[in-house]
């Protein structure tokens, strides 16, 4: 339990969560594919390929080459997609595809965090359409995720422009540290790959969520505790009185809210890295 408050006295502190298979029990970006589907955004061989991918990655996780290759067919897939339609499908599905995949594990530590005086970080590897609306529903007070390039017609160019990937996030935590103050000494992070490690090693508690075989061997050497997360449960059987926010808000929350916080991030990483695309993470 995360029992100590941090006094105003106290450095500012956060804590870091990976998404994927750490807050929530599967891909951000894969569990959207039927309503793509729906969507005309995807044909059905494409549904059929995400699911494969899908079961790939809960399969016990994707390594460094598998994640490439999603993200390269991911890459491929969304070029040409109207960013508005998928920030409207994904605000749509959201309660009904999320709401029911997200681990009571991770929700309690959230709030236990911010019991706590802490900030919370969503850190993700998918795509900040799908990311943003998924950290405006649990709270999170910001949201470091993968961004595509729009072109002039509102669509996906399929180029990216920040990849939030392995050591980038290591880097978005730094910077965002700087810019708020965070002592990373007493920072807290949790994620459940090896790519990771990075991440995870950058603050003073990292903690390994339902790890990959490598993070669990990581972690066993460097003494990192090991949570296991495996209880998804609707965020209205926890919290009676919990309500979504009405679409509209959750809209301007995918379009404005986390965007505006991270912009000046993005800008900085993307010009130290270009890579990827939307993928799990």
């Amino acid at each position: 339990m995360l029992s100590v408050v941090e006094n105003c006295f106290s450095p500012r502190t956060a804590a870091f969560f990976d998404l994927d298979k750490t807050v929530i029990a599967k891909s951000s970006t894969l569990t959207f594919s039927k309503s793509f589907y729906q969507g005309g955004l995807i044909n059905r061989r494409a549904v059929l390929r995400t699911a494969y991918t899908q079961f790939v990655f809960l399969a016990g996780g994707a390594d460094h080459d598998q994640m490439e290759r999603m993200r390269e067919y991911l890459s491929a897939l969304c070029k040409g997609w109207n960013v508005q339609q998928v920030r409207e499908i994904v605000a749509e599905t959201l309660h009904d595809l999320i709401d029911p995949i997200i681990y009571d594990e991770a929700a309690t530590l959230i709030e236990e965090h911010h019991t706590a005086g802490r900030d919370v970080v969503i850190v993700s590897t998918s795509g900040a359409e799908v990311v943003e609306p998924i950290g405006e529903l649990l709270g999170a007070d910001r949201v470091v995720a993968t961004r595509m390039v729009v072109g002039d017609d509102g669509c996906f160019t399929g180029e990216i422009e920040y990849y939030a990937y392995g050591p980038t996030k290591a880097e978005a935590v730094r910077a965002l540290a700087a810019s708020e103050g965070y002592d990373l000494s007493r920072c807290y992070a949790y994620s459940d790959s090896a790519t990771d490690v990075p991440m995870l090693e950058s603050v003073g508690h990292p903690h390994a969520v339902n790890p990959d075989r490598a993070l669990r061997r990581e972690a066993t050497l460097r003494e990192w505790p090991i949570l296991v997360f495996n209880r998804p449960v609707r965020l209205k059987q926890r919290l009676p009185a919990f309500s979504m926010p009405p679409r509209p808000a959750l809209v301007a929350a995918a379009a404005v809210g986390a965007a505006a916080v991270t912009a000046g991030l993005v800008w900085y990483a993307s010009r130290r890295r270009t890579a990827g695309a939307v993928l799990p993470g």
